[in-house]
């Protein structure tokens, strides 16, 4: 539920749009575009077109502004993450699924800018190795086949694409906490000379109770494997 605060604002900034599209009606580009910006959330496309085009052709300086960024962020009262989200992807469907830019909306339904971004993400974290390459055709079904919410899209892949800050650095805790344990068995066997062989039996029995302690991870479980088959001398 919209607080009324937020109301009054959206009110506000829609009013300053009606008319600024009233006032720059002799220059039909700079009126559409303002125009496309208050249809913004019915039509994300139409404005993310616009935006691209007006970026590459400048047009803003004609128009009085030192910059792309001047322009939007006065005029359009669009925030820098808006726009370079829906910049980044209208760029993305050009590049990697033109044929969703024909659909019509009605019968082939436009999928949201929100899900276009987490595709765009899926696919920048696949190809950088950070996710498995075999979910990507997934996930392109579940945004332009399902038209699958956010939320959904969330729910089924993100802990898989995108793992958060803590998981990652659990699995390097525990990588490191594997490699440490094969390290330390390795230098037992040079006390062999000095310490009675039970006493180092004992240390490589407990030692690796703690490996196995660890949580499995599938990029672990040959390192696993390897300080289970180590053996007891």
């Amino acid at each position: 539920m919209h607080s009324a605060s937020h109301d009054a604002t959206a009110t506000k900034v829609d009013a300053a749009l009606a008319a600024a599209e009233r006032r720059h009606a002799k220059d039909p580009e700079r009126a559409e575009l303002i125009a496309r910006a208050r249809r913004f959330k019915a039509s994300w496309i139409e404005l993310a077109e616009a935006l691209s085009s007006c970026q590459k052709g400048q047009r803003y300086t004609e128009w009085g502004f030192v910059s792309f960024e001047e322009y939007y962020r006065k005029e359009l009262h669009l925030k820098t993450a808006t726009v370079n989200k829906l910049v980044g992807s209208y760029a993305f469907l050009r590049r990697s699924a033109p044929e969703i830019l024909e659909r019509d909306g009605l019968g082939e339904p436009i999928p949201s800018i929100q899900t276009i971004d987490f595709l765009r993400r899926a696919e920048e974290a696949i190809e950088s190795g950070q996710a498995p390459s075999d979910l990507l055709s997934e996930v392109r079904r579940a945004v332009f086949d399902d038209s699958l919410s956010l939320g959904k899209l969330n729910r089924q892949f993100k802990e898989s694409l995108f793992p958060s800050d803590a998981d990652v650095e659990a699995r390097k805790r525990r990588k490191e906490m594997l490699r440490l344990v094969l390290k330390l068995v390795e230098m037992l066997e040079t006390l062999r000379d000095t310490v009675p062989d039970t006493v180092i039996a004992e240390a490589e029995h407990a030692l690796r109770g703690l490996a196995e302690s660890l949580p499995p991870e599938e990029d672990e479980s040959k390192d696993a494997a390897t300080a289970e088959a180590t053996p007891v001398q």
